[in-house]
């Protein structure tokens, strides 16, 4: 529920799903072949299937691990997809005081432990901003001085000048990438939003934020 809550990949039912999934083969692990524990020629190993669980359980995990640039998303989601399966072969075990156990310090993980990271490290994130600009002298000096009027560091710059088309009236433009470090995200924003208004700056982006000048006139009109 907190993945869901959080909106990640990884949700409700996919919990769910890979915990009845483990625990099911579990079952069938251990009482699915007592018809051959008599077979002259047959060795049971019920530890067998709960093997290629754990580690076929890692496909549904490297699905839910996304990357953008520099940042990571899903580590916490395969993480947890991965203790969800073990937690699913000790209750199909009958191992309920792990299994429980287990779960209690899931929770503890994923709600208390991540508030108190967000916290810790609330000043040590970086923050990655695409800003796509016309290609003339001063445009970097410009946008990387309006960073630093407001007090947010430049980590890292890179720039990818676009292909030039061959339009006479087409003027070159250039892909600016900004790795930021920052106290206050209210301050980012309050940049971005000023440099949106300049005329050469032609889109911006900012993790789930856009701008650029043509959606900026329309809501202005």
């Amino acid at each position: 529920m907190e993945r869901e809550w959080s909106n990640h990949a990884a949700g409700f039912r996919t919990h769910i799903l890979v915990c009845l999934g483990s625990a099911t083969i579990m079952l069938l692990s251990i009482y699915g072949f007592t018809e051959f524990v008599n077979e002259p020629n047959v060795r049971i190993d019920p530890a067998r299937l709960a093997a290629q669980v754990i580690s076929g359980v890692g496909f549904l995990g490297a699905g839910a691990i996304l990357r953008n640039g520099q940042n990571i998303k899903g580590l916490t989601s395969a993480a947890s997809i991965w203790v969800v399966a073990a937690i699913g072969l000790c209750v199909g075990a009958g191992f309920m005081y792990a299994a429980v156990y287990a779960t209690f310090m899931v929770l503890f993980s994923l709600f208390l432990l991540n508030k108190w990271e967000k916290h810790m490290l609330r000043n040590r994130r970086s923050s990655d901003v695409s800003i796509k600009a016309m290609n003339s002298p001063g445009v970097l000096g410009t946008i990387a001085s309006k960073f630093g009027e407001h007090g947010i560091q430049i980590i890292n710059v890179k720039m990818i000048p676009d292909i030039v088309s061959d339009e006479a009236d087409k003027r070159p433009e250039i892909q600016l990438i900004f790795s930021l470090k920052m106290q206050d995200q209210a301050k980012l924003l309050l940049v971005l939003d000023q440099l949106n208004s300049y005329d050469f700056i032609l889109y911006i982006e900012s993790g789930r934020n856009s701008m650029n000048q043509e959606n900026q006139q329309v809501a202005r009109a």
